[in-house]
């Protein structure tokens, strides 16, 4: 035993020094980038020279060469990135029809009021004289300027990208609420809060991550109203991130949760500006990453991922009612085939006589016990659900659809599963559909399959230890400090208004307080609305 511990430690040793040598490896190769430091010299066919071999085999790159008088100029820009239309009027034209001698002195200040006062019109604008620098600006979408005896380069915003349009989002669509989604580009997304939220308290910070994708991502919060001490955790979360490339929010989510171990998702994510704008006004902070939909929210507790956004478009008696269809359905998703097994298989007597008889006439058939017969159904349900989301869209509902009607009941007609089983399944697999949260619902759906182990070994007494270790787990987790099972534990009655049903607006004057800001108010108490009375 002592030698297998030895083995074990040296095993671990031979991979912490693994990893030490490949990060040391890292910096060395940081240390020795010949470009880190340059500058520009000034002379422009040597700082073509050096950029050339930068963009060798860059077949989308682009170098236009002008002459402006005695002086020689290049601008350089990657093709498909920026608006070719705006290059020839607010730079081109403008450059070439300049025919005043004043290009000689190289020093800043009259490179700015040449060129950013009289020369050209651009709004964005700025200078730099570092050549990373002027490699990242091109990567990014830029327009770079050079001129022959100048010591800075000018990068000019001209992108111009194709990009999708406004629209409503297919996972998240209401009957009653706006229409508009997130899109890929950063920049729309933003505008799209900045509707919204018409207030300079709205701070939205901007940070690159991402060795080689450099993407950018933005912290937006409400200043006043978000907790500083989350601010600043979610900031140095997100800053911490040591990554080669984020291609997807999904990657921020699984580098910044609290537990990345827990099956439960301690942060959502939305493409919906509607549901984010409501977020911040409660406190959270929202993370919009470029090149893709999704805004991640955070902090997040289980209750608001049963929360749509449509329950605060609805009057409060409707959304409440539905709210208790998606509790039921919860346990339904959840328990349903677990309480199944335990019954048919442990605990017949809790059963009705004529169920029982009813279900015992369809199983009569059936070989297997009811674990494996449930288990065949849900990973059959499973399998065709994926299907019909990886198939092409006018075939996959169909696909599904069909395969579904035709393997039940080849399936009953066999012998192989009973005709109550394929009932138990097909209200699970539509309980799963009801979750406003898309990643609740597959947390949901892989908890079912050790429920129902469980209830197949120990009957109900599984089910219930199944539940007990679930709900020490819950109250365990936490969201950047916030506890992941508030406002039920820790108790917060102010809180609760917006739990278990949706209270009145004019009831929830206080923001509620889930470890952030929640203290200020939202709503003046007098707006409560009073009866018509006939003045007499």
């Amino acid at each position: 035993m002592i030698g297998i511990f030895k083995k074990i430690k040296q095993l671990l040793n031979l991979y912490s020094n693994n990893e030490q040598s490949y990060d040391n490896q890292y910096s060395n190769e940081e240390e020795q980038d010949p470009l880190k430091n340059k500058m520009l010299t000034g002379k422009l066919h040597d700082d073509m020279q050096e950029l050339k071999i930068v963009f060798e085999r860059f077949s989308d790159i682009v170098y236009r060469e002008f002459q402006i008088g005695s002086k020689k100029g290049t601008l350089i820009f990657l093709d498909g990135l920026v608006n070719m239309e705006l290059i020839d009027s607010d730079i081109l034209k403008p450059l070439l029809n300049y025919e005043k001698k004043q290009l000689n002195p190289p020093r800043i200040h009259l490179l700015k009021q040449l060129f950013l006062e009289q020369v050209i019109t651009t709004s964005q604008i700025s200078h730099g004289q570092k050549i990373p620098e002027i490699i990242d600006h091109i990567l990014s979408g830029d327009t770079v300027l050079l001129i022959d005896g100048m010591q800075q380069a000018l990068f000019i915003s001209l992108r111009g990208w194709d990009k999708r349009g406004v629209e409503e989002p297919a996972t998240e669509a209401v009957v009653r609420g706006p229409r508009e989604g997130f899109t890929e580009s950063l920049r729309t997304n933003t505008s799209l809060l900045r509707r919204r939220l018409k207030t300079p308290k709205l701070k939205m910070e901007l940070t690159t991550v991402g060795r080689l994708s450099k993407t950018d991502i933005v912290l937006t919060y409400l200043e006043g109203i978000a907790d500083d001490s989350l601010i600043t955790e979610v900031r140095d979360r997100v800053n911490r991130i040591d990554i080669d490339a984020i291609l997807e929010s999904g990657y921020i989510e699984e580098l910044i949760q609290d537990n990345p171990f827990s099956i439960f998702p301690q942060i959502s994510y939305t493409e919906r500006p509607d549901k984010v704008a409501g977020n911040l006004l409660e406190g959270h902070i929202g993370i919009l990453i470029d090149n893709t939909p999704f805004c991640l929210i955070a902090p997040q507790t289980f209750f608001q991922m049963l929360q749509g956004s449509e329950d605060y478009y609805l009057r409060y008696p409707i959304a409440s009612f539905v709210r208790w269809i998606r509790y039921l359905f919860l346990l339904i998703a959840l328990l349903l085939p677990s309480l199944y097994i335990a019954l048919t298989t442990f605990h017949q007597e809790m059963i009705p006589t004529n169920l029982l008889l009813s279900i015992a006439a369809a199983r009569e058939t059936v070989p297997f016990p009811a674990l494996v017969e449930a288990l065949i159904m849900e990973i059959s349900f499973e399998g065709l659900r994926e299907a019909g989301i990886r198939l092409p869209r006018p075939a996959g509902q169909a696909v599904s659809i069909v395969g579904a009607l035709v393997i039940g009941q080849a399936a009953v007609q066999a012998g192989i599963v009973s005709s109550s089983m394929v009932i138990i399944v097909a209200l699970t697999g539509i309980a799963s559909f009801v979750f406003p949260s898309y990643n609740l619902g597959n947390s949901i759906r892989i908890l079912r399959f050790p429920m129902m182990i469980l209830a197949g070994t120990m009957g109900v007494y599984g089910v219930l230890l199944g539940m007990i270790a679930l709900q020490i787990h819950i109250c365990r987790l936490r969201s950047f400090g916030v506890s992941y099972f508030s406002p039920v534990a820790p108790l917060d009655t102010h809180s609760l208004k917006d739990v278990v049903v949706r209270a009145p607006w004019w009831t929830m004057t206080r923001r509620p307080g889930l470890g952030v800001n929640g203290k200020g108010k939202r709503m003046k108490d007098t707006l409560r609305p009073s009866p018509y009375r006939e003045n007499k």
